[in-house]
């Protein structure tokens, strides 16, 4: 960052090559603006993409500069997203290999369900909206998404982590399971036969290299705290905090919101969802008292149903497959949606509400 505006970028490129990309400010009239413009231009190396910010906002002064090769034009004030944003349609190139996005699932307290919560959120977001969607647990010794699902993988995730620089399109098949047309599972091997020491880095580079196998990666990550727990928390696209109504959990998710929100202050703030709602016999702490202590109102609470929970994961089977009529059911197609920030197509609710009525529907009374 240097001070001194256009003429000082003149003076400073006409003895060094430009960068890919200078960003200038200039607050004077449009004659003044568009003189100094001609004369960076004389120094600037052919490729360079010229970002400038001016005070007026006026079309004929912005399709001018456009006209003389500037990339972009922002009015003042801008906000750093805006900024962000206009840099990244500058240099966003088609060619480049797809990046699918990370939505990442932990939650403030053990027990909380977050990785129950996780697996139907992704089982929802592929069968009702239709998406390929791949689940990473990363609770290496006490995974759960290999039961959930009723799966019995020999590698998985700890393969994956344990060569990160060997992973390509092949390999990363061979390592999931598929759990449906649309669903993918990267396995935990849920054993105590070693120590899972795996260096940030791998854990950094196996979720880069998922990310280009599908548009939606969900992370299921384990209630404990290290260095790759918060690069991944850090570098998701999305966080979904997953907290039960009592003190402990507002406490550590209170913790994780703060964390979170400085170290991605220009991001949005975790989404929190407030999980077994409603147990008999336990006090709990109301969700407006919750989001007024965090900051952040609930997404949605998910209602306590013990039997449901508790039959779906005996049998290997998501809640919209098992209790597909429930409230349950109902929580996890809206968090699917707002999550993948897509809707369920209404040909995809038909079929689920015929699925969910079954034979029943045969013998209604006309």
């Amino acid at each position: 960052m240097r001070v001194g505006g256009i003429a000082a970028a003149i003076e400073t490129y006409q003895h060094e090559p430009t960068p890919p990309l200078i960003l200038v400010e200039c607050m004077k009239d449009a004659r003044s603006l568009l003189g100094e413009i001609d004369l960076l231009a004389e120094v600037c190396d052919a490729g360079t993409k010229v970002v400038v910010v001016g005070a007026a906002n006026d079309i004929l002064l912005y399709r001018e500069l456009m006209r003389r090769g500037v990339s972009e034009y922002l009015v003042a004030p801008i906000q750093p997203l805006q900024l962000i944003a206009a840099i990244g349609g500058l240099f966003n190139d088609p060619d480049q290999p797809f990046v699918g996005r990370t939505v990442a699932f932990v939650g403030a307290r053990g027990g909380s369900g977050s990785s129950s919560v996780a697996h139907n959120t992704a089982y929802a977001m592929s069968e009702r909206i239709g998406v390929n969607t791949v689940i990473v647990d990363y609770d290496l010794p006490f995974g759960t998404s290999g039961l959930n699902f009723n799966q019995d993988p020999l590698g998985g995730v700890a393969d994956a982590l344990s060569q990160p620089q060997r992973l390509d399109a092949t390999l990363l098949d061979r390592m999931m399971v598929r759990c449906s047309d649309r669903l993918s599972l990267f396995a935990a091997p849920a054993t105590l036969d070693n120590d899972w020491d795996i260096d940030t880095d791998a854990f950094d580079e196996v979720t880069n290299r998922i990310r280009s196998t599908a548009p939606f990666v969900v992370l299921d990550l384990p209630h404990m705290w290290s260095g790759w727990m918060r690069q991944q928390l850090i570098a998701a696209d999305e966080v979904v905090l997953v907290a039960t109504p009592d003190l402990a959990s507002l406490r550590n998710a209170k913790n994780l919101v703060d964390l979170i929100r400085q170290a991605r202050p220009n991001d949005a703030p975790p989404r929190v969802v407030l999980n077994q709602v409603g147990m008999p016999g336990r006090p709990e702490i109301p969700a407006k008292e919750f989001g007024q202590a965090l900051g952040i109102h609930p997404a949605l609470s998910i209602p306590f149903d013990a039997k449901v929970f508790g039959a779906a994961a005996n049998n290997g089977q998501m809640i919209l497959d098992s209790a597909a009529k429930t409230k349950a059911a109902e929580a996890f197609e809206m968090l699917a949606q707002i999550v993948s920030q897509r809707q369920i197509p209404a040909t995809s609710a038909t079929k689920a509400r015929k699925a969910s009525a079954g034979l029943g529907g045969l013998f209604k009374r006309r």
